[in-house]
């Protein structure tokens, strides 16, 4: 009985980790791909051995037309729509931390219900109206709908890490006649660093991703950015240029990446605020 136990057991952890080995495969062949494809003159679907390493797929891409300029535009956008995104967030979710009002709960579920709502869903109005206000083609006006569109999202991650902050802290500061202001920038802000990190991070990936919005509002090519640009190496009647595709796949990750590793430490710290409000 016990061994029949045991064998069942060792079934279930063989059919646990296989079944993990698959999604890790899912997820690792088409990174294998991309670093393969980069060096590999003929690269195609397959993933597969290059027939000889070569470096002009990334001489074919790395010009100022195909890779430095969408780059410089994609951080303009994703830059500016991350900061204004943060600041947005803070300032909306300190009163719905720290305050209590019987609007708070409409106002995060309202919120909640902003997230799910589909950008396709709303270009169109939101097209017609850029034209009104004549923000159409213009950098400034596609941050702030990047920034509007992830701003819910942010507003409701940024009020739980506030959440976790002891009030105790900004009632000494209330008390040594600070305001409000100054205790969410001095003592707020600086502790719940994961939060930000997180909201950060979070934000910026999601604009740097996205492919719909920048080409619905940005006409000019001079101001279109990586997520867009990338649509070039796409030919016509199914030509693709693979190689230039992956080694552009790889240039265009690495902002993305260098972000990440720069706030690591961030997001593994966590808040160490037991003893703060002792004594």
């Amino acid at each position: 009985m016990a061994l029949t136990l045991a064998s069942r057991r060792r079934s279930r952890r063989l059919a646990a980790d296989i079944g993990l080995l698959v999604v890790a495969a899912a997820f690792a062949l088409p990174l294998a791909w991309v670093l393969l494809s980069s060096v590999d003159p003929h690269a195609d679907l397959r993933v597969k051995a290059p027939d000889g390493v070569t470096w002009s797929n990334f001489d074919a891409i790395l010009t100022s037309d195909i890779t430095f300029t969408p780059l410089l535009n994609s951080l303009i956008l994703c830059g500016g729509g991350t900061l204004l995104t943060v600041v947005c967030a803070a300032l909306a979710a300190y009163p719905l931390s720290r305050f209590r009002s019987r609007l708070n709960r409409p106002f995060l579920l309202t919120v909640l219900f902003a997230t799910s709502l589909p950008i396709t869903a709303i270009m169109v109005p939101v097209y017609a109206l850029f034209v009104q206000v004549d923000l159409i083609d213009t950098m400034q006006g596609t941050i702030l709908f990047f920034a509007a569109s992830q701003l819910p999202f942010a507003i409701w991650l940024m009020k739980n890490f506030m959440d976790g902050v002891p009030k105790e802290l900004e009632e000494a500061a209330w008390t040594d006649g600070a305001s409000s202001m100054q205790s969410l920038v001095r003592i707020v802000l600086p502790l719940m660093g994961p939060g930000l990190a997180v909201v950060t991070v979070f934000s910026f990936v999601l604009m740097w991703g996205n492919f719909f919005v920048p080409f619905m509002l940005l006409l000019t090519p001079d101001q279109m950015p990586a997520s867009v640009s990338i649509n070039e190496f796409f030919g016509n009647r199914g030509m693709v240029a693979y190689g230039q595709l992956a080694a552009f796949s790889i240039v265009y990750s690495t902002p993305v990446i260098l972000l990440y590793v720069l706030i690591s430490r961030r997001l593994g710290s966590g808040f160490a605020l037991g003893g703060a409000v002792k004594g």
